[in-house]
C-alpha cells in the first residue's frame, strides 16, 4: 500500500510540470500572433528605426552575457582547478541567461511620439499571469529550498550562495523588464501599435522564460539532492518525503528544460519583412 501512495504522489507532483510546459506551448502561439500582426501593416520610419535599434541592443548585450559566462568559467578554473570541468557548462548557460535578461531589462525607450492621452496596455496582454507568477513561486522556493539546505549543513557556503544569488538576480532583471514595458505609454501612430505590441510581448516572453529557467533548474537539482540524501537516512517505516522531493526536482528540472527549449527559438527579434503586404 505504501509503494502504491508512492507511486501516486510520484505522479500527481509531475503534474504542475505538464501543466508549465502546456501553458509555455500557448505563450508561443500568442508570441506568433504578435509577430503576424507587425507583418500586416507598414510601420513609419520611427517604427522601422525603434525595430533596428532593439535589434542591435539585444545582439550586443546578449554577447556581453556570453563573457559574463566566459568570465564564470574561468573563475570556477581559478577556485576549482580541475574539479571546475563539471561547472563549465552551467556557468556558461547562466551567463548567457543573465545577458537576455539584461537585454530586456535595459531596452532603449522608443523614439516615436507617445499618444495624447497616455495610453498603456494591461498586463495580461503581454503574458499569462500565470507564467508570471509561476516565475515568482519557483524564485522563491528555489531561495527557501537553498537556504534551508545551507542551514541544515547540506550545501557548501560557496554552492549556497550561489544557489542564492543567481535566481534572486534572475528575478529582479526579469520584473525590472516587465516593469518598464507596463509603464511605456502606447505611440500615437496607428501603423506603430503592433509593433510596440510586438516588442512588449517578445521582452516579456524573453524575460519570464528566462528567469524561470534559472529559478527551475536550480530548484530541481536541490530538490533532487534533498530528496536522495533524505532517502539515504531513513532505514524503516514508511516516509513520503523523499518521493515527493525526488518528484518536484525531476517536475522541476522538466519543465525548466521544456522552457529552455522555447526560449532558444524566441531570440530572434522583431522582424519586418512586408510579405504579407508583397503577396
Amino acid at each position: 500500500m505504501g509503494r502504491l501512495i508512492a507511486v501516486v504522489l510520484f505522479i500527481a507532483v509531475l503534474v504542475p510540470g505538464v501543466l508549465l510546459a502546456r501553458a509555455w506551448g500557448l505563450a508561443a502561439g500568442r508570441r506568433a500572433i504578435a509577430g503576424v500582426a507587425v507583418e500586416m501593416v507598414e510601420p513609419t520610419a520611427q517604427g522601422m528605426e525603434t525595430l533596428h535599434r532593439q535589434a542591435q541592443h539585444g545582439r550586443r548585450i546578449r554577447r556581453l552575457g556570453f563573457l559574463l559566462g566566459v568570465a564564470g568559467v574561468i573563475g570556477s578554473v581559478v577556485m576549482f582547478a580541475e574539479a571546475s570541468v563539471f561547472l563549465w557548462a552551467p556557468a556558461l548557460a547562466v551567463g548567457l541567461l543573465l545577458g537576455v535578461l539584461l537585454a530586456e531589462a535595459t531596452r532603449p525607450r522608443p523614439r516615436w511620439k507617445v499618444a495624447v492621452p497616455t495610453r498603456r496596455p494591461r498586463r495580461g496582454e503581454q503574458i499569462s499571469v500565470l507564467l508570471l507568477w509561476t516565475m515568482r513561486a519557483g524564485a522563491v522556493a528555489e531561495v527557501v529550498t537553498a537556504a534551508t539546505l545551507w542551514s541544515s549543513g547540506d550545501l557548501d557556503p560557496p554552492v549556497a550562495r550561489a544557489a542564492l544569488a543567481v535566481p534572486v538576480l534572475a528575478w529582479l532583471l526579469a520584473e525590472l523588464a516587465l516593469l518598464r514595458v507596463l509603464i511605456r505609454p502606447l505611440p500615437a501612430e496607428g501603423a506603430d501599435v503592433p509593433v510596440d505590441e510586438a516588442l512588449r510581448t517578445w521582452t516579456a516572453h524573453l524575460a519570464v522564460a528566462a528567469a524561470s529557467v534559472l529559478t527551475l533548474l536550480p530548484l530541481g537539482t536541490l530538490l533532487l539532492v534533498a530528496g536522495i540524501d533524505l532517502g539515504d537516512r531513513i532505514s524503516a517505516g514508511v516516509d513520503l518525503r523523499p518521493v515527493a522531493l525526488v518528484a518536484g526536482g525531476f517536475s522541476a528540472l522538466a519543465s525548466g528544460l521544456a522552457v529552455a527549449g522555447f526560449l532558444l527559438t524566441w531570440l530572434r527579434p522583431v522582424r519586418f519583412s512586408a510579405r504579407a503586404l508583397a503577396g
